[in-house]
């Protein structure tokens, strides 16, 4: 049977995953108000993914007969200096939620719960791929700096993605 402690953990995972898609939609009013639809829609797609996380953490809780505690979050932050700034803010997140995952991943590990184990793999590939696209997109924001055309064709790119939930999730 899984601890209380690790469902504990696993319930405040949840609570950092919705605040996760908080933080991405207030950066998506942030890029909208810039009148930069595709970063934007980014960030859209950012949030619809932190609201699946935080699902897929709802339903290993139940699955594994434990109890989801919906506790408070507290608001994101609302102002950013530039697109950059927001993709910074963006990255050092995504490295702050992976700390927290390898931290389930150290607890599950400690206390023998293959199949929390199992479950937290997932979610530790997912951060590699979080921290790879917003590190990219920094390093295309510094290399564009001021220049206007290259960042409207950012915009037109990021207009494209779309939140396609994983099958094998």
């Amino acid at each position: 049977m899984i601890s209380e402690k690790l469902i504990k953990e696993l319930n405040e995972q949840i609570k950092y995953e919705f605040f996760s898609a908080n933080f991405y939609l207030a950066m998506a009013a942030y890029c909208d108000n810039e009148d930069l639809p595709g970063f934007a829609n980014f960030f859209k797609v950012q949030a619809e993914e932190e609201r699946f996380h935080a699902m897929k953490f709802y339903e290993y809780i139940v699955e594994r007969g434990g109890r989801v505690n919906i506790t408070a979050l507290d608001g994101p932050e609302n102002e950013f200096s530039s697109m950059l700034d927001v993709f910074e803010k963006g990255l050092a997140h995504e490295n702050f939620v992976t700390k927290r995952i390898y931290g389930l991943m150290d607890l599950a590990t400690e206390e023998k719960e293959h199949a929390t184990i199992s479950f937290l793999k997932w979610f530790i590939d997912e951060q590699v791929e979080e921290e790879a696209t917003f590190g990219a997109l920094v390093k295309k924001l510094k290399r564009i700096e001021e220049n206007s055309n290259a960042m409207y064709m950012l915009d037109t790119e990021l207009a494209a993605r779309v939140f396609t939930p994983p099958t094998n999730a």
